[in-house]
């Protein structure tokens, strides 16, 4: 049997209003208990290469609520369900927002045949991806899915479900949404490894039109690798007070001890040096920093994943597809390319694409 081809069509992307990097690095040592935890912080936040990270909390109280620091006010945090209730508030109107950029497409939005979703910093129900059906005026007959607790890998799975979808199904048009609201899981700590994990997280959201039509990136295939020794180096809780996550300050390191021996696995025996477009999930500067070195990747096919951290820090799900939006709407960009992204697992999820020249 002959499948047809599949392809990432369209990317839209969009941040909340609110910028929140410089607040944050002004007001997290303050949690810090002691000076020399406080000048650690200030040295690592200087080396993180993050100069915009974006919040769907206003930095004023008002009608939509607490503002950023009231919300976070010192010894009352938020519970789980103070959050999940400015999640619920916050997360449509950005999708939304994404959905409107999708300029080009607006007209084929009606021949959408499934929706999904992936989210792993907020959950209700009925939830987004019925939400998103009624906000388009979509046939009740949409094929939903909701991807979610996955972390910064999600939109992996996102696109493999749209790949064997339109596999299946060449007339399918798919709208895949990746959303997080990840400000709104700050932690209260005087410890410094916490504030630094943190120092990294921001909200976004990336929305795709992935379909058989021959245009956009073309999906060649999908791998994976469950790195099950490293499988503490980064997890993500339900607590009382909101999604705890911890991510190791040894993770960069646990990625670069890894990724020399999967990177043929990763490639299916394509070279490193004849991938002409990388599209490495923005982790944080040391993460990137250890691919570009490992891989030996150069400073030039780095910058889309750079510039995305720089920009938009790191925004879970969405920001691989971030840096895959920098090449789709590249002119200059042409070639082989592999997209990749770490989380809990700790995994290495993978995608090959290609994009014809212009």
């Amino acid at each position: 049997m002959k499948y047809p081809k599949v392809f990432i069509n369209e990317i839209a992307t969009a941040a909340p209003e609110t910028q929140v990097n410089q607040l944050f690095l002004e007001e997290a040592p303050k949690y810090l208990d002691n000076d020399k935890k406080r000048k650690l912080f200030q040295r690592m936040a200087q080396k993180g290469q993050i100069e915009k990270r974006y919040s769907v909390l206003p930095l004023e109280s008002g009608d939509h609520g607490k503002g950023l620091l009231e919300f976070y006010k010192k010894s009352q945090f938020p519970s789980t369900d103070q959050r999940m209730r400015r999640y619920k508030q916050h997360a449509l109107p950005l999708v939304k927002k994404t959905i409107e950029n999708l300029k080009s497409r607006t007209s084929e939005l009606q021949d959408i045949t499934h929706v999904i979703v992936t989210s792993c910093t907020g959950f209700y129900a009925p939830g987004l991806d019925i939400e998103i059906v009624e906000h388009l005026g979509l046939s009740k007959n949409v094929e939903r899915s909701i991807i979610g607790f996955m972390g910064c890998y999600a939109a992996f799975n996102a696109m493999k479900q749209a790949y064997h979808v339109v596999r299946s199904q060449p007339e399918a048009k798919v709208l895949m949404v990746n959303i997080e609201l990840c400000t709104l899981h700050f932690q209260e700590s005087s410890e410094i490894e916490p504030m630094l994990g943190f120092l990294i997280f921001a909200d976004g959201c990336a929305a795709s039109i992935i379909s058989a039509e021959s245009e956009g990136l073309e999906i060649q295939g999908f791998k994976n690798y469950l790195c099950s020794d490293e499988v503490d180096k980064i997890t993500w809780d339900v607590g009382d007070q909101g999604f705890d996550m911890y991510l190791s300050t040894e993770v960069p390191k646990a990625i670069a001890k890894e990724i020399p021996s999967k990177i043929d696995h990763v490639l299916e025996g394509v070279k490193p040096e004849d991938i002409e477009l990388w599209a490495l999930h923005p982790g944080g500067r040391a993460i990137l920093d250890a691919l570009a070195t490992q891989i030996q990747i150069t400073d030039v096919k780095m910058e889309p994943s750079r510039k995305v951290l720089r920009n938009f820090g790191n925004m879970s799900s969405p920001s691989v597809v971030f840096v895959l939006k920098e090449h789709l709407y590249n002119v200059q960009s042409h070639g082989n390319g592999c997209a990749m992204a770490f989380g809990p697992g700790l995994t290495i999820e993978s995608m090959r694409f290609h994009k014809k020249m212009l």
